[in-house]
């Protein structure tokens, strides 16, 4: 084979996979006693962080360095978002 006819191949490098900040590990397990099935707690999570983004007022009082997840996840230890299996 010629040179002129090979290609070089070059791998981007892989960015990040994550954008967000990840969640408070102590806020998950906190916020776990409440809502005992982890699924259910990623599912309340990830719509109140939807609702957070969209511009929905925090429940809590919010320190710069907490990400949408982290209030979410404070909302649910303090008591202000509850979880029901009755629709609204």
């Amino acid at each position: 084979m010629e040179k002129s006819n090979i290609v070089p191949f070059e791998q981007p490098e892989p960015g990040p996979r994550y954008q967000g900040t990840p969640m408070k590990s102590d806020l998950v397990d906190e916020a776990s006693k409440t809502v005992k099935d982890p699924q259910i707690l990623i599912n309340v999570v990830s719509q109140r962080v939807r609702q957070l983004n969209e511009g929905s007022s925090p429940l809590v009082n919010v320190l710069p360095s907490m990400g949408s997840a982290d209030v979410a996840l404070l909302e649910i230890i303090e008591g202000k978002i509850k979880v029901t299996s009755d629709p609204l």
